[in-house]
């Protein structure tokens, strides 16, 4: 059974643990998420920290998947709070632990972080992602409409620049 939800900053620090260990999972399996692997514990800790002080200010939200009561999953919504772009925001660091990987979670996920934009009164949502990995397929398939490319974009974990792919979609808010 898996449950999937928005949590509060003290529910996300009670969870930091796991959601280091999620964080490092991803990037030492190649995730291009911002790190270069590997990634130590304190940075991937101060990472999450940062993201618990942005729930606070209010500019963003954190979902959690558990499976078993364990954090295997996360995704993220960045609130554009510029006032020409509240109807908007930004998904960010989908994550699906690789032991729990392919059995719909991320479809899931992003089905419910879609739902926490409408109910945040967003109705356009973005991301990005790196280019030709399985994710690009999936985002397509949930109807998210492919921008362009951006070539040698970031450095994947391995330290090799990889592309991005810019995505949008526009949601009933």
């Amino acid at each position: 059974m898996h449950t999937i939800e928005k949590v509060t900053p003290e529910q996300a620090e009670q969870a930091q643990d796991e959601l280091v260990e999620l964080l490092q999972d991803a990037v030492h399996n190649g995730a291009s998420v911002g790190f270069v692997s590997p990634l130590p514990r304190e940075v991937a800790r101060q990472y999450w920290h940062d993201v618990i002080n942005d729930i606070r200010q209010g500019s963003r939200l954190l979902l959690l998947l558990r499976v078993s009561g364990r954090v295997v999953g996360s995704v993220q919504l960045d609130l554009c709070m510029r006032p020409n772009g509240t109807h908007r925001a930004e998904v960010q660091k989908l994550f699906v632990h690789t032991s729990v990987r392919r059995q719909g979670f991320g479809r899931a996920m992003m089905a419910a972080i879609e739902q926490e934009a409408r109910n945040a009164r967003r109705s356009l949502l973005c991301l990005d992602t790196e280019s030709h990995k399985p994710a690009e397929v999936m985002y397509r398939r949930l109807g998210w409409f492919l921008v362009g490319e951006i070539p040698d974009y970031a450095s994947s974990p391995d330290g090799h620049l990889r592309g991005t792919m810019i995505f949008y979609k526009k949601i009933g808010a």
